[in-house]
This record gives structure tokens, C-alpha cells and sequence, in this order.
């Protein structure tokens, strides 16, 4: 609860006294609603959830104690019946403002019979964060920094410890409570929302958070219109009988009357100056410190702020927001890593010794799902392969970019056909793996030649002097074991099977005109030996690779010269 701003103290018996007064008269103004039948009692309690048991929203971490302005009766140019609508305290940030409606709206159409009254989350927004800093959010309505709680060690508060990792609050010693509507980590892993529909549920959104704090003041049979099932639900978020009498306070404040002003304009709760960093400095998105002003009528009870103690819009120069940065230092929370994904990889498919043409990409994500910088990598071959990422390394770690991606380097494949994996690790307190599947083909052979150029001729019924030697390769490159089928053709337009002119032999000696044959080591192949029958001419025999590579080779069948 706890937002960064200094640490919150209670200011004094007086001004307690005077919230206490106004709940006093708060609740006495509060008439009891129709009571519900148990059937419908029971219908939102199968509905709402259980209600929070003795643990509370925020882990009972501390709060803003100001008290909103309160009218003085009798006193010159004051009322009773002084509208809040005006005063600079009753101005509600515009996105932090529409995001408590959002949530009553949405919660008045699941479980209407809550009766949620924006107020209210306006009330506890304000103790909790000030409204969010004073509306200090983009957007989308995250805030531009998180806000933190101290960390709950037991040193003046309660002692909780982590149980997210620090992924919420970047502590994995203690919780701290998170967000505009401060959140322990463990009450956001029940209760956390997406208000604002971006697929995410962030306790730094105020659409999420305060749809998540709608909810879980509904917790149950709840009741908000009637008076005690409303102090059970702000007793549920921090179980302090003062902090109840401060958001009544400020519930009744918001209910006499509010206006929405420009996010980052809001009036931040008075700094009393300790050791905790204030959030004085300006923040992208405009929103200044309060002026000092203000902080009288706050205090001592005085008249609601006229327009005078506002500072001009002169006092707030456009360029200040980018060159002061915040004191509080950058958010640990979007920094802790929180997801790995595939970056756009393409099918890992490769010849037997040649480089992968796609390589491995991914993308960090951090905790609100934003692209995470600086994120270490591990990328791992894994499974029987001789392939390798250039260097002949099996393991390469690597960071993320600025946009969160990481790309693995070359991977070159072995000689070995077949599959393995290629495995990419993210984080460390809680890992996260993707893995991609690699295909490693045999080279299939690209080009048939003859090794040598010796014309072959054969007389006719004799034999060709000389066998016919060939190699299949892939990019020059011998391929062994090629499948290649030797035939005699009648012509090179239209092969089929000759009939007549060269011949090989089979086992038995018959003549045969096609043969299946097998190329051995470095892709060389020795064809049999070929035989001519009586028939003079040109001939030719056909190689031709399963691959379809062919080559023509030419025969010729002729007499000798007479002496």
C-alpha cells in the first residue's frame, strides 16, 4: 500500500477526531436496504467467491491518513451542505476516474446485487495511491513506474513472505503490496483482473486493479448499500478500524460531488518527509507535486480550496515531464522476466553438411507482458545430431535486444541425417523453454558425369572396350549410395527401352537393357560390362539418379576396317 511517496503518517489526534465525526454522521445518514431472500444469497455467493478470510487485500500495509477538506458551520462564506464538486481535493484524474466506473459497470452486470458504488474505489484509491499518483498513468492506464509497498518483513509491519517470485513486487525476500490499488502478490493470483481487455492482468493497470478491487470488496453475499456489509468489505482490504473511519471519510467526500481533471493533475496526499523517496519530480504524462497551499484546509479542518491555491497552468512548462526523472528508481517488477515466445522461427530444415537457412528467434516478455531488454538466453542442441552452431558449439547463451528478441547464431548440420531438437531457456527462479524441432536430409545427388571422355565402340557380337565409370554429386560434392537406373534407349527425345544394339548381361548370362545400380563411396559408380549385338549404329544408354539427374552416354556398334 505503501506508494513510494514517503512513508505515510498518521496526522494526529485532531484530525482523527474530525474523521471520526464524519463517519459518525455517515453512517448514521445510512438507511438499510430491503433485505435479500436466501435464495438469492445464495445464488451471488455461488457467483461472488468466498470472502476474504483473515488475510487482507493489502497485508494491512500502510495507507494515507489525509482526510478530505471538511466545511466549518457558521464559519464566513462556508455550508454545511458545501458540494465537493470544485475543489481541487474532489478532482479525479480522468483515466483513474473512468476506470472506476468501468469496474461498477461491469460488476453491476454480473452481480448486481452488490450495489458497488464507484466511490467507494474511489475512496480507497485515494488512501491506498493518491488516485495513482495523481493519475500519473499512460493510455492504456498503467502507471509509468510501479507502485511498491515497503517490504512486509515484520519491521513495523506485517511480516509476509514472498510467494510470487518477486514477478509482481521484484522482491523474492518479502512481499510488498503493488499498484494503484495496492495488492498483496498472493491476493492478485486470486483476485487479479483484466479491466481493460489487453489480455493481461496487471496490478500496475488501474482498469485491472480496480475491477479486481470491485470484485473483491463483492466478495460473497455482499451488500454495499447497506452500511455494515460495506465496513466488512473495506475491513476486508485492510483491517483497521482507522483506516475504515479515512476511506468512509473519503467515500462520503466523493459521494457529496467530484470532477474529473487531466490524468497526472490529481492532488497527491501531503509528504510529512521521511526517508522514503517522494514523488515530487514529474513523470511522463504530465501531473505536478501539489502546491503547498492546499495542504492548510486539509489539515486544520478549513474551507474547501478556492481556484486561487491551484498554480497556473504556467508554473507546469511542457518540457519539464522529460527531463526530470522520477525519484523512485525504474520498475524492478516490468524488468523480472515473465515469458519466452517464438520470435517469428521458420522450419529448421537442412542438406547433411550445409547451414540451416532459418534460425531460432525469441522474445522475452517480462511480467506485464512487455518485451524484455537484456534477458539471458540459453539455446541447446539436444538429441543424437552431429549438427552444430558456428564454432562447433552445442551451447550458446545469449541477451535480449532492446525490443526483448535474441536470435540463436548459424547452425551448420552434420553429416548425419535425421531429427533433434534445438531447446531455448529464459529466467531463473522460474524457467521458461521453448522448444523447436530440426531436420537434418541426406543429400540427394544433383548431376551424374562421366569420370572420363574414351569414346566407347564395340564391333558387332563383340564387347565395348573399356567400362563406363560415373559420379553423382550434390553441389560437386560426391554422394555415396545414390540409386541410379542404366538404360538402353531408342532415343533421347522419347527413352524408352531399345530392343536391339548394346546389351548388358544378368546373372545367367541373358541379355538385359536396364539395370538398377547403387553408387559407392564419393558417389562413384562402375557400370558392368556392355555387350554389342549384330546391329551396326549409334546407340544410347541412359543414367539417371532417383533425384532426376540424367546423362546420356553414346554408343557405337561398328566393323573394323578391312586390312
Amino acid at each position: 500500500m505503501a506508494a513510494q511517496f514517503g512513508r505515510r503518517l498518521r496526522r494526529g489526534a485532531t484530525t482523527t477526531a474530525v474523521a471520526a465525526a464524519a463517519v459518525a454522521a455517515l453512517s448514521a445518514s445510512q438507511a438499510p436496504a430491503a433485505p435479500q431472500s436466501d435464495s438469492a444469497a445464495d445464488a451471488r455467493a455461488a457467483a461472488g467467491g468466498t470472502p476474504p478470510g483473515d488475510s487482507a487485500a493489502t497485508g494491512n500495509s500502510p495507507y494515507y491518513t489525509d482526510l478530505p477538506p471538511l466545511s466549518t458551520p457558521g464559519g464566513p462564506g462556508t455550508s454545511v451542505d458545501l458540494p465537493a464538486t470544485g475543489s481541487s481535493e474532489a478532482g479525479i484524474p480522468a483515466s483513474v476516474l473512468a476506470a472506476y466506473k468501468k469496474a461498477q459497470q461491469e460488476i453491476a452486470g454480473t452481480d448486481a446485487a452488490c450495489r458497488l458504488p464507484w466511490q467507494l474505489l474511489a475512496a480507497i484509491g485515494k488512501v491506498e495511491s493518491g488516485q495513482a499518483r495523481g493519475g500519473k498513468v499512460d493510455a492504456d492506464g498503467t502507471t509509468f513506474s510501479p507502485i511498491l509497498g515497503p517490504a512486509l518483513n515484520g519491521q513495523g509491519f506485517a511480516l509476509i513472505k514472498d510467494t510470487d517470485g518477486g514477478a509482481y513486487d521484484g522482491d523474492s525476500t518479502h512481499d510488498r503490496a503493488v499498484g494503484p490499488m495496492q495488492f498483496i502478490p498472493s491476493t492478485w493470483a486470486t483476485w487479479g483482473q483484466d479491466g481493460n481487455g489487453d489480455g493481461r492482468k496487471d496490478p500496475n493497470n488501474i482498469y485491472d486493479a480496480a475491477l479486481a478491487a470491485g470484485r473483491y470488496l463483492c466478495a460473497g453475499t455482499r451488500d454495499l448499500s447497506l452500511a455494515a456489509d460495506l465496513d466488512q468489505a473495506v475491513l476486508s482490504y485492510n483491517r483497521s478500524t482507522e483506516y475504515l473511519r479515512t476511506v468512509r471519510s473519503w467515500f462520503d467526500f466523493y459521494q457529496r460531488g467530484t470532477h474529473e481533471v487531466p490524468d497526472g493533475t490529481g492532488v497527491l496526499p501531503a509528504d510529512t518527509g521521511t526517508s522514503s523517496p517522494s514523488p515530487s519530480p514529474r513523470t511522463p504524462g504530465g501531473g505536478t507535486t501539489p502546491s503547498p497551499e492546499p495542504t492548510p484546509p486539509k489539515t486544520g479542518g478549513g474551507t474547501t480550496p478556492g481556484p486561487d491555491p491551484t498554480p497556473p497552468p504556467t508554473t507546469k512548462p511542457p518540457t519539464t515531464p522529460p527531463t526530470k526523472p522520477p525519484t523512485t528508481p525504474p520498475t524492478t517488477p516490468p524488468q523480472s522476466f515473465g515469458s519466452l515466445e517464438n520470435a517469428g522461427t521458420g522450419s529448421l530444415t537442412a542438406t547433411a553438411g550445409e547451414a540451416f537457412t532459418e534460425r531460432v528467434k525469441v522474445r522475452a516478455m517480462n511480467t506485464l507482458g512487455a518485451p524484455l531488454a537484456k534477458a539471458s538466453v540459453k539455446f541447446t542442441l539436444v538429441g543424437d545430431t552431429d549438427a552444430r552452431f558456428v564454432g562447433g558449439r552445442s551451447t550458446v547463451t545469449l541477451t535480449t535486444g532492446a525490443d526483448g528478441t535474441v536470435t540463436a547464431p548459424v547452425l551448420t548440420a552434420g553429416e548425419e541425417p535425421g531429427t533433434f531438437k534445438v531447446t531455448a531457456v529464459a529466467g531463473t527462479a522460474r524457467p521458461r523453454t521453448l522448444t523447436f524441432s530440426a531436420t537434418v536430409e541426406a543429400r540427394v545427388a544433383d548431376t551424374i558425369t562421366r569420370t572420363g571422355g574414351t569414346a566407347l565402340t564395340a564391333a558387332p557380337g563383340g564387347a565395348f572396350a573399356g567400362r563406363v565409370e560415373v559420379r553423382t554429386t550434390y553441389k560437386g560434392t560426391g554422394v555415396a549410395d545414390t540409386a541410379v537406373t542404366a538404360t538402353m534407349i531408342t532415343d533421347a527425345e522419347t527413352p524408352v527401352e531399345n530392343d536391339k544394339g548394346p546389351y548388358f548381361k544378368d546373372a545367367d548370362g541373358e541379355p538385359v537393357r536396364t539395370l538398377d545400380l547403387k553408387a559407392g563411396a564419393d558417389g562413384l559408380l562402375k557400370l558392368p560390362e556392355i555387350f554389342a549385338d549384330d546391329a551396326e549404329g549409334t546407340y544410347e544408354l541412359r543414367l539417371t539418379t532417383a533425384s532426376g539427374a540424367t546423362l546420356t552416354v553414346e554408343l557405337k556398334v561398328e566393323a573394323a576396317p578391312a586390312a
